[in-house]
């Protein structure tokens, strides 16, 4: 029974992989290659497992959502991720998201001492334990670092990074994001009110970031310092 659902989640991921080849937004091999590997139904909560390959967000805990497979896949695009690479995430969540990264920046068949690492931010409890959870289920822990805080604050520990991401809206970019962004690093996030966002990319320059749009996005709200306050 165990084998035949593995079996099955196999297949649905593969076909969802396929879809999203096809409508164009997954492009690199990298990530590709990430989103068949990492076990997405592992990283939701047990009732909601048969769901985890339909292609839209779905709840964990604490009124929170792990983000539908689509803009994971376009947010890694976007990075321009690479083996090597130290990677911020704001938003932890369920884990699912730092896992895809950690997937491209420390892949398992490469020596160790040419590993990247994923630092992921989460301000609720019970979702850090949750998350640490998943990622130690699934072989990420020794990948991942899930910390407790507040992410528009960033984490100055591991600063700076090459790719930083937030998968929650904020008013603007939080300065300390920036701070922390290696010259020449991106990021990638979400900026606007409750009900639309844009999904911004910056590049950094110097003492400069320089910004487009990758289009309209909806996300929850960034509780922060930086970001919007509780509700």
């Amino acid at each position: 029974m165990l084998v035949s659902m593995k079996k099955s989640f196999d297949e649905e991921r593969r076909k969802l992989v396929e879809k999203l080849i096809h409508e164009g937004i997954l492009k690199s091999q990298s990530v590709i290659r990430a989103m068949l590997t990492v076990p997405r139904e592992l990283f939701v909560p047990y009732k909601y497992r048969e769901l985890a390959y339909i292609d839209a967000p779905l709840p964990t805990l604490e009124g929170q959502t792990i983000s539908a497979p689509h803009m994971v896949a376009i947010i890694c695009e976007l990075l321009m991720l690479d083996v090597g690479m130290k990677v911020l995430e704001v938003g932890g969540g369920s884990g699912y998201h730092a896992a895809v990264c950690a997937e491209i920046v420390a892949p398992k068949d490469i020596p160790r001492e040419k590993w990247g690492h994923v630092y992921t931010i989460e301000r609720i409890p019970a979702l850090v334990e949750f998350a640490r959870e998943n990622l130690r289920r699934c072989g990420y822990d020794d990948r991942v670092d899930v910390v407790l805080g507040d992410g528009t604050l960033g984490y100055e520990e591991a600063a700076p990074y090459d790719r930083i991401f937030v998968t929650a809206a904020a008013p603007s970019i939080p300065k300390p994001l920036i701070d922390q962004l290696k010259d020449g690093g991106r990021i990638v996030i979400p900026i606007g009110g409750s009900f639309y966002q844009e999904l911004i990319v910056g590049l950094k320059k110097g003492d400069e970031l320089l910004t487009f749009s990758a289009g309209g996005c909806v996300f929850v709200p960034l509780i922060g310092k930086y970001g919007w306050k509780e509700y």
